[in-house]
């Protein structure tokens, strides 16, 4: 990360070419590409009454009016967790000179794709959203109140009760119904907000297990396993082993499960059929004939995996979301149908929320990995793929830096010299508008000196940014986020959307919704 790129002599042709994803398919193909027809039955999910549904499938509707833009056999929806606009430019510098080229110029997989948009993540009630409610939005076509999953407006947080009656169709739960096949990859816990709104309906992102649900709701691990929906899922991927396995149970790696109803879900997964199995670690990862009908249930850690920087240091190992990403491709590209796939970058978000760039970042660039194998594995001609975030994070970049600067590293103006704040210490390019990294620890004296970072290396990969208001745990932010996305139903991401209408542009893409 510490390159000398004055010393670098390119043209900016040869550096453009040298520092980017190339595609195997130009994003000018898609205006010449054959569509795609498909032989399916549009629905009205049970939701479409909603407001917030209705108004979105209107404003999708009339973009498409007057264009072909249907043929999506198979759609691949990609969510890096708190990957805002000010992390997709830090993370496009990280990942150009973690590579030894230029970063400010470098292209990352999922900013080759042709068509963008920005997306408002605000929830029915709040101004700067959670994930549960941005997945659903995403996956549900609606928008719905933080912290609750797969429900509608009208279910209060945390409220067992008031669900009854409130719940969803999924996009995913469509898509089975319609004999797609189905899967869900995630570095987070695969019963945590993102993927579980695919399958799940809770008045409670957090009741993970039966220990957590108050009330007579059914628990987020209990509804994966229970999925009514076709035949269920062929690939469900990720982290969260704990909320599957009882507490008498011992964890493969270390503890226990979290169970108090002495279940085994993944046995009773693996019940029920021949083709069912659940692995839990790399070497059952590699023993997997994904080219085949096996419908896998992978649980590679207790609770999230781990980051993309300390991956290599698990003992009994846990595969890359890039590699993820090529065996649940391979194994739902198996039906002729097509399928429906959601891979998130978890843990984006959580590097984030430890006020530690670094991890935020390689977490990015693990996703754009995963991205391009996406890219190179489908076409454009019948794969709609959509690259976005939940939310953003307080993350900014800013201080003058000159070019080439270590965008983890301290701010030095063009020609040499450091950049000092008004205190006279250094600062990075890198902050947050709060988080644990503030100079005052969020429950102690204030005010407090900010920290001299003369003698510090701020590339550390358990450094914590300054930050302003301290806090425990950095935020979210509430700025739009970008959408950006390739194939059939492409051109329908464009301006500025409501979150809630990328189910829509899905929905009509792929013709599973009326």
């Amino acid at each position: 990360m510490r390159h000398v790129f004055a010393a670098f002599v390119f043209s900016l042709a040869t550096l453009a070419a040298a520092c980017s994803y190339v595609p195997t398919e130009t994003p000018e193909s898609g205006a010449m590409l054959t569509p795609v027809e498909l032989s399916r039955t549009a629905v009205t999910p049970m939701q479409a009454g909603d407001n917030y549904y209705q108004s979105a499938a209107a404003a999708v509707a009339a973009r498409a009016e007057g264009r072909k833009v249907g043929g999506a056999k198979n759609i691949i929806l990609f969510v890096g967790d708190g990957m805002g606009i000010s992390t997709i430019t830090a993370a496009r510098i990280y990942a150009g000179q973690k590579r030894g080229q230029d970063g400010e110029s470098y292209r990352l997989a999922m900013e080759t794709l042709p068509y963008m948009a920005l997306s408002k993540t605000y929830s029915h009630d709040s101004q700067v959203s959670d994930s549960a409610s941005t997945a659903t939005a995403m996956v549900a076509g609606i928008k719905s109140r933080s912290r609750t999953l797969g429900v509608t407006k009208e279910t209060a947080f945390s409220n067992c009760a008031s669900a009854e009656g409130n719940g969803t169709d999924s996009l995913f739960e469509l898509a089975e119904r319609e004999g797609l096949s189905t899967g869900i990859v995630s570095t987070a816990r695969i019963t945590h907000a993102t993927p579980a709104a695919t399958y799940a309906e809770s008045a409670s992102r957090d009741w993970e297990d039966d220990t957590s649900v108050r009330g007579d709701c059914l628990d987020i691990a209990s509804q994966l396993v229970a999925w009514p929906e076709g035949d269920g899922f062929e690939v469900a991927m990720g982290g969260g082993r704990r909320h599957f396995l009882s507490k008498e149970m011992g964890d493969p790696e270390d503890g226990t499960g979290a169970r108090g109803d002495g279940r085994d879900l993944a046995s009773e997964w693996a019940a029920k059929s021949d083709d069912h199995i659940a692995i839990v670690n790399q070497n059952g990862f590699d023993t997997t004939d994904f080219d085949s009908d096996v419908k896998v249930l992978g649980l590679f850690e207790p609770s999230h995996m781990n980051y993309e920087l300390d991956r290599a240091e698990d003992a009994g190992g846990e595969p890359s979301l890039e590699a993820l990403t090529r065996a649940a491709i391979t194994r739902l590209s198996r039906n002729e149908d097509g399928y429906l796939l959601m891979v998130e970058g978890g843990r984006i978000d959580h590097g984030h929320h430890a006020g530690n760039a670094i991890r935020a970042l390689e977490d990015t660039d693990a996703f754009d990995n995963a991205v391009a194998a996406a890219l190179d594995m489908t076409s454009a001609n019948d794969t709609l793929v959509i690259v976005t975030a939940d939310h953003s994070h307080t993350l900014t970049l800013a201080g003058y830096p000159q070019r080439n600067n270590p965008i983890l590293g301290k701010v030095v103006y063009p020609g040499g010299t450091p950049a000092m704040g008004g205190d006279g210490k250094p600062y990075t390019s890198l902050g947050y508008a709060n988080g644990p990294g503030a100079a005052c620890p969020p429950d102690g004296p204030i005010p407090c000196p900010r920290g001299d970072l003369t003698d510090v290396d701020t590339t550390a990969k358990d450094f914590r940014q300054q930050a302003l208001v301290p806090m425990g745990s950095e935020t979210h932010a509430g700025e739009d986020v970008a959408v950006f996305a390739r194939g059939p139903g492409a051109a329908l991401i464009a301006g500025v959307i409501e979150q809630n209408e990328i189910f829509h542009v899905m929905g009509h893409a792929s013709g599973l919704v009326e």
